[in-house]
């Protein structure tokens, strides 16, 4: 469904936002069940964050794709850029599926509305709802640290988020920090075409043998999950599984690029005050420094407990079990965020919020 100007107050059972892989697969399973929603998605057009992926990034190096619900995905070229074919294949899901789907649409703002009800402000228009599952993932919100000087450097700073390929850095010392998969995929590529020094604020965890969904990474979800159970606030992707030695990985360890320093203390015009006292030279810096959930205009429900951290039984949020989170914590992964849509669905239903008409 293609989007006008949305005017005025709309009503409808449940607000999806988000028009990603977790937000499609929550689509597919309450058009499954009869439920009126919409979808609200801020890109303008499909494949959420992928979209925005940098160049470099091809179908070979991603972590995989998860198939959406009734929707396998055709063979895709390792060599193409998945910003490019993920895209696609979501937007094939899009026209097979028929979900309706507003865009651009950017959410401002949640808050309890009159009754029991939500109201999710817009740009275009406020809705009314019973309920909203929210699957905004982590690429609006990057993190950028602070240090000491950082105002005075001469040089370019890059995030993740703007990121394009190491030709932005060709010829230059670049400072990359950052211990995470992005980090490293950017440290090899930049390390082929300039000179680079990789920080970190802790000594990197390479695992021996491979990540395995049956043993690791059911792990890992435990670890995720029980943080989230408990209201603390998650770590990131890495924090919980160490890194791999993946190709790219072994690429810039056996260029040397793997040369791990401890965070600088400061930064100057012309490089950065090493942890020891020294100076390093460098004219770029690549902040791979990983992403936050995107989850700010839900401050008004005052879901924080006072850890910072938003306590979840399932996908609900304790506080407030009209709001699911997917695609958050241990649902992160692809196809984490597809049995998490099924999964938000389905409770909405068995907790009375929603009264499915099932479709045929």
């Amino acid at each position: 469904m293609r989007v006008g100007m949305l005017v005025d107050e709309r009503s409808t059972t449940v607000v999806v936002i988000g028009g990603g892989q977790s937000g499609l697969s929550a689509g597919y399973h309450l058009k499954r069940r009869g439920v009126p929603f919409v979808i609200l998605d801020a890109a303008q057009a499909p494949g959420g964050a992928w979209r925005e992926r940098w160049e470099s990034l091809r179908m070979a190096t991603v972590n995989g794709i998860f198939d959406l619900p009734g929707f396998p995905k055709p063979p895709l070229d390792p060599d193409e850029p998945s910003r490019t074919a993920v895209p696609r294949y979501f937007a094939g899901f899009e026209q097979a599926s028929g979900l309706p789907i507003l865009r651009p649409v950017r959410v401002t703002a949640v808050h309890s509305g009159p009754g029991e009800r939500l109201t999710v402000e817009t740009d275009r228009g406020n809705w009314v709802t019973d309920a909203v599952i929210n699957a905004t993932g982590t690429w609006d919100n990057p993190v950028r640290p602070h240090y000491p000087g950082q105002e005075t450097f001469t040089g370019p700073q890059v995030h993740t988020r703007d990121y394009v390929s190491a030709d932005q850095f060709a010829g230059k010392r670049v400072a990359i920090v950052g211990g995470g998969i992005s980090a490293l995929q950017q440290l090899e590529e930049i390390s082929r075409v300039a000179t680079t020094f990789w920080y970190t604020r802790r000594e990197p965890v390479f695992l021996d043998g491979d990540f395995t969904p049956e043993g690791a990474g059911r792990d890992t979800i435990a670890k995720v999950t029980a943080d989230v159970e408990a209201g603390r606030p998650t770590g990131s992707v890495v924090s919980y599984t160490g890194l791999i030695w993946t190709p790219y990985a072994q690429a810039a360890r056996d260029r040397g690029a793997l040369e791990r320093r401890p965070m600088f203390t400061a930064i100057e015009p012309y490089g950065v005050r090493e942890a020891d006292g020294s100076f390093t030279s460098v004219n770029a810096i690549l902040w791979a420094t990983g992403f936050k959930a995107s989850l700010a205009h839900l401050d008004p429900l005052h879901l924080r407990n006072e850890q910072s951290g938003i306590q979840l039984t399932g996908t609900a949020v304790t506080a407030d079990p009209r709001i699911h989170l997917i695609g958050f914590g241990p649902s992160q992964s692809t196809v984490g965020a597809n049995r998490a849509g099924r999964e938000a669905v389905t409770t909405l239903i068995r907790r009375g919020v929603l009264s499915p008409t099932p479709v045929p």
